[in-house]
């Protein structure tokens, strides 16, 4: 279940830059992120159980701390946290959605705390191998500390890691979201979440948008380029999400006539279509 704990980000408080990146308003991705006010951590939980239980008859569940970097706060405050989430009963684990430039080693040591007993990720938001893309979208982190910190992370043995990734980017070709997909490979990590570029309202990326210097995929290239993708990728790497969504009225382009189930389904059929499979253009 995805929860708001409140925190911000070194790309918006001037940190690191200011206005996040150009795609980005958490409102249309995390609902959580919709409302002025946040509510307690364990108000969300059992509001998201419940939501849970009904409609998916799930009775054990995942913190996924989604909103904004999750990892931006000293050490005490996220241990309180993390701690508070994991004292519902029914929870038996944390994801927890941040930047590579947001970690620490102590960070790291106190979510490695947790794996003894919890199912524990780490989602850090990479969206390109190429540095030329990170700085046009204003992510203000380079791909090498990506790398450093995935490293580091895995090196303590318990955490899993998980790669967000967005194809479609300004200025990339086909080329360079395979060359993500294989450098993403040879990292060992755990899951990907995958998603097309979309356009949100009132971010920079609409003003862009609107003056005709970005674009978006159609949804049968999107299902070709994902497809592709997929066979430059480990088949050992879990992949938790295939496609984005947004919330409310936020979208602006791509309209696809279809839903987020059926995006999937002609992914899956494409690759039946080829008779083919992830990790197949790496298989030996």
């Amino acid at each position: 279940m995805s929860i708001h704990a409140g925190f911000t980000c070194p790309n918006r408080d001037g940190h690191k830059g200011v206005g996040g990146c150009t795609f980005c308003t958490n409102e249309s991705f995390s609902p959580n992120a919709r409302t002025s006010t946040i509510l307690p951590i364990r108000e969300q939980i059992r509001r998201g159980k419940n939501f849970l239980r009904s409609r998916y008859g799930a009775e054990k569940f995942i913190v996924y701390f989604q909103a904004f970097s999750n990892t931006y706060a000293d050490v005490l405050t996220l241990k309180s946290r993390y701690e508070e989430a994991l004292d519902d009963e029914d929870v038996i684990g944390l994801s927890i959605g941040t930047r590579p430039d947001c970690i620490s080693d102590e960070v790291l040591g106190l979510i490695n705390s947790y794996t003894d007993i919890y199912h524990v990720w780490i989602e850090y938001g990479l969206q390109s191998i190429h540095n030329r893309t990170l700085e046009r979208i204003n992510r203000c982190h380079t791909y090498q500390e990506f790398e450093d910190t995935v490293y580091k992370t895995k090196a303590l043995g318990g955490i899993n890691v998980c790669a967000h990734v967005i194809l479609g980017l300004p200025g990339e070709d086909h080329s360079d979201m395979m060359d993500t997909a294989r450098r993403i490979t040879s990292l060992g990590i755990d899951g990907i979440k995958l998603h097309h570029l979309y356009v949100a309202r009132n971010t920079a990326l609409e003003k862009e948008f609107r003056l005709g210097k970005v674009k978006t995929m159609a949804m049968e290239e999107y299902v070709s380029i994902a497809s592709d993708f997929l066979e430059n990728l480990s088949p050992d790497i879990t992949v938790q999400r295939l496609v984005g969504d947004t919330h409310g009225d936020s979208l602006v382009s791509p309209i696809w006539p279809v839903s987020k189930a059926e995006v999937i389904r002609s992914i899956t059929g494409e690759l039946r279509r080829r008779n083919s499979f992830q990790g197949a253009q790496i298989a030996t």
